[in-house]
């Protein structure tokens, strides 16, 4: 995916994530590990977000590996240590098709 695909996939998904009464934080935040495309907050519970788009709902989220998802929660501790942050956190995906747009919470279970 392209830089500018994935920036505009990026905006899409903090304005969804807005409209669903969540604060966005941060984004882009990297790692040695890698990088978490937004962070935000609701609830008193920072929510590290990966945006993945595709021309399906299959085709987009299967590109969340569990190798991603090991990467990710790396990237979320470092930056929970980063920060002196003693919240809740979890890991979800907002998923991007031509048709729809979903938050998936919680997909590290």
């Amino acid at each position: 995916m392209s830089r500018a695909k994935g920036d505009l996939a990026e905006e899409q998904a903090c304005e969804h994530l807005r409209k669903r009464g969540f604060s966005i934080i941060d984004r882009n935040v990297s790692s040695r590990f890698g990088e978490i495309d937004v962070i935000a907050m609701k609830d008193e519970v920072l929510h590290f977000v990966e945006v993945k788009s595709g021309i399906t709902y299959e085709s987009a989220i299967q590109n969340i590996t569990p190798t991603k998802l090991d990467r990710v929660l790396k990237t979320a501790e470092v930056y929970m240590k980063r920060h002196r942050l003693t919240l809740d956190f979890c890991i979800d995906a907002v998923i991007i098709t031509p048709k729809e747009l979903e938050l998936v919470e919680n997909i590290t279970l």
